[in-house]
């Protein structure tokens, strides 16, 4: 008798666990439908799984050309649900410049917990309000002092390019990988303005240093860091990539820090040599003011965004170029030979040779388009309630502007996914830019450093081709596979670089 009444407790209690275990799964499928439900007006998108939305939807690997592709089935104006985090991602010229022209007070960037734990809300790139207004104002006034855009910068960057030179012929015609050695010397450029000197290709720390820009821009936008973004509490004691990123950023702040440090040491308030001189006396100046936002730890933050982007673009920029001029031996002749035909392979070029080098001028910028350095721009948070592409965006979503979709727009561009550069010339063989040219974005948050990475692009490319013919190593074939990151970057590569 008593072990049927025990059988009947068992069962009871088994099922009572079931039922618990069942309910409690369909409440929370429940709640998380009822929290996460769209209304009519939001953008459309492809349905999600529980918990993790879109999240693999989309290719990581391939972020850009999946949502991209997205847009063909959804629109221009779309939603996606990366676990916890709504983004709407817009795609095409005509949705991007709606977006970031005509509602740019309606944007900033948003505050994620990876980010905020490496920025904490100050710096140049991912700031917003006030911080972001005082900081951007003093960085453009304060280098355009030091060259920023200006004919002044020339000279600094023809002598580093002396410098690259040597090291490029020092492998006699050998296959090598040019990434580190394009790295630092374009790096230089705004070390020269933000430090007051350039650093050795010898000098394996700032190598190494430099050479880990392109891992943490890469775990950035990785689908690990939307899970670190939706649940923040549990991945921080989790292993994985965000230490990593943690590590690098320590580092680079470390190294910062102690170029600060030696300023301070030597700092003469009457004698400022460079970016970091006019901020230790910005500092000084602005003590007790209203709403003042200088201080070490924004420093720390501005350099350290003004020495990433400084870095990565151009020099990224130059790394596809290199590929696309040994793919394509006829434009890299092209090229030479109207350089030949306007500077000689002697004279020392300036940016006044620009106006008379179009065609070159136009293989600059469609390896720019092309090799879509930053395929989706920076994010955005929606600050109110905004209409585009005839959809509601509410207050407080993520928007991703794919500047692929801008620059592989078919209604813009004739060939968009050929390498081409009669994009950018006109019947009669002038240069032309057309409107759905912007690698550096639009809007309010343009990239602040457009004129020096425009003006390092020409100068170093043209140096190069001037002095250089570049092609692969025998038998092998120029591969244009990327790597996707904030950046996106050519996977590593040998090149042959033959002196003229």
């Amino acid at each position: 008798m008593m072990d049927f009444i025990y059988s009947l407790i068992g069962t009871f209690v088994d099922w009572n666990v079931k039922s618990l275990l069942l309910f409690t799964a369909v409440f929370i499928l429940t709640a998380d439908y009822i929290k996460n439900r769209k209304s009519a007006s939001f953008p459309p998108g492809p349905r999600g799984f529980p918990f993790v939305g879109n999240i693999f939807t989309v290719d990581h690997n391939r972020t850009h050309e999946s949502m991209t592709q997205l847009a063909r089935e959804y629109g221009d104006v779309y939603s996606l649900r990366m676990c916890k985090v709504w983004i709407v991602v817009i795609n095409g010229f005509k949705v991007y410049k709606e977006a970031l022209v005509n509602q740019p007070y309606s944007m900033e960037r948003p505050i994620l917990p990876l980010s905020n734990e490496l920025n904490n809300g100050h710096g140049l790139l991912l700031s917003n309000g006030n911080i972001w207004k005082q900081q951007r104002r003093f960085a453009l006034s304060t280098l355009r002092n030091f060259g920023l855009g200006k004919k002044s910068l020339e000279p600094v960057i023809l002598d580093e390019f002396t410098h690259c030179l040597k090291d490029f012929q020092s492998y006699q015609g050998k296959p090598f990988n040019p990434r580190l050695v394009v790295n630092n010397a374009v790096s230089n450029i705004i070390c020269s303005m933000v430090f007051g000197h350039r650093f050795e290709y010898s000098d394996e720390k700032f190598r190494k240093l430099i050479g880990c820009f392109e891992t943490t821009l890469q775990i950035q936008v990785s689908m690990w860091s939307w899970f670190y973004n939706s649940f923040p509490l549990l991945a921080r004691h989790l292993p994985g990539p965000h230490k990593t990123v943690w590590h690098i950023f320590n580092s680079v702040k470390d190294f910062i820090k102690e170029e600060i440090k030696e300023h301070k040491q030597n700092w003469d308030p009457s004698d400022q040599r460079d970016y970091i001189d006019s901020y230790l006396n910005e500092i000084q100046m602005s003590k007790g003011q209203p709403h003042n936002t200088f201080d070490e730890e924004d420093l720390v933050m501005c350099v350290m965004d003004l020495f990433v982007a400084g870095t990565e673009t151009s020099s990224t920029t130059l790394r596809w170029a290199f590929l696309y001029m040994a793919k394509y031996p006829e434009i890299q002749a092209k090229v030479q030979a109207e350089i030949d035909s306007v500077i000689g392979q002697s004279r020392q070029l300036s940016t006044g040779d620009r106006a008379n080098l179009p065609y070159t001028d136009a293989v600059i910028h469609e390896v720019q388009r092309i090799s879509n350095v930053v395929p989706l721009s920076l994010p955005y948070a929606i600050t109110k309630d905004i209409q585009l592409g005839g959809y509601t965006v509410p207050k407080g979503v993520a928007v991703i502007p794919n500047l692929t979709s801008v620059l592989y727009d078919k209604n813009e561009w004739e060939t968009p996914l050929t390498f081409n550069p009669k994009h950018f010339l006109n019947e009669e063989g002038k240069f032309v830019k057309p409107a759905a040219f912007l690698p550096f974005s639009v809007g309010k948050r343009l990239c602040p450093g457009e004129g020096l990475a425009r003006m390092e692009l020409f100068l170093f490319f043209t140096s190069f081709m001037q002095h250089f013919t570049f092609s692969m190593p025998a038998g092998v074939k120029p591969v244009m596979d990327s790597n996707f990151g904030i950046t996106l970057t050519p996977c590593q590569y040998e090149i042959c670089a033959t002196s003229r």
